[in-house]
């Protein structure tokens, strides 16, 4: 494990979180307060710096605006993000930033759209806490990935804190991958990641080879990024799975 900094994190979200993320090496969960121990969080903790843009700002400036044939959807997040993205320290800030993205990506309305009847409002409760927590992932410019916590292993972590089976959690994985973000919702979550400084990039390919993603700057090196994934994920993925709790017998 590397670490630059343990101070704690803290930060109260407006919703109170699954208190089963407490299964996890370095965070405690009561209620809307969440509190995290980066030394025992984080397999790799090597940045404590966020780019971040306020959510406000993205919703009346950028939710609505249309792509056009001069000027892509990916354009008009980054000239968004070069305009009002701003540095910060502040993880609690992240945190609550990233609760107001995945709250508007994952909302009840684009369930019938699923075509997934075993996906309830549940389950993207369960996305929402997940996608919050992994936020404060990141990858450099060059394409390191400079921290690494175990959200980052998505399907991983979600089993763990909610009990899934290895159906459920695949299938849960295919809705976070696939399913939830068809081009409708990729544009929609190409403008909401703009608050996080970045676009969503998948690490994986969904369930036959699940690890997760981060939300990456425009610019990131992906060959470098994808060869940096390889060489730590499956450690750590088995990390993770090692406090998955046994049913009652």
């Amino acid at each position: 494990m590397e670490t630059i900094d343990t101070t704690a994190i803290t930060v109260e979200l407006p919703e109170a979180f699954d208190e089963r993320w407490s299964r996890l090496p370095g965070i405690q969960v009561e209620d809307r307060r969440i509190t995290i121990d980066p030394a025992e969080y984080f397999f790799r903790f090597e940045s404590h710096s966020w780019l971040v843009a306020d959510w406000e700002l993205v919703k009346s400036q950028l939710l609505e605006v249309d792509e056009t044939a001069e000027s892509a959807v990916e354009q008009l997040a980054l000239d968004f993000i070069k305009a009002h993205g701003r540095s910060t320290a502040d993880a609690g800030l992240v945190l609550h930033t990233a609760y107001e993205v995945y709250a508007y990506l994952f909302r009840d309305e684009h369930l019938a759209g699923l075509g997934l009847p075993q996906i309830t409002a549940e389950h993207l409760r369960m996305l929402c806490e997940a996608a919050t927590l992994m936020a404060l992932n990141k990858v450099e410019l060059d394409g390191r990935i400079s921290n690494v916590g175990p959200c980052w292993f998505f399907p991983a972590a979600t089993s763990v804190v909610f009990d899934l089976d290895e159906e459920m959690g695949g299938l849960l994985d295919e809705v976070y991958h696939g399913g939830w973000f068809n081009e409708h919702r990729r544009i929609e979550s190409i403008k909401a990641h703009a608050a996080l400084g970045g676009r969503l990039v998948h690490g994986c390919q969904s369930v036959p080879d699940q690890s997760g993603g981060v939300v990456a700057p425009y610019g990131a090196s992906m060959a470098v990024f994808r060869d940096d994934l390889a060489a730590f994920k499956a450690g750590w993925i088995e990390q993770v799975d090692a406090h998955r709790v046994s049913p009652a017998a």
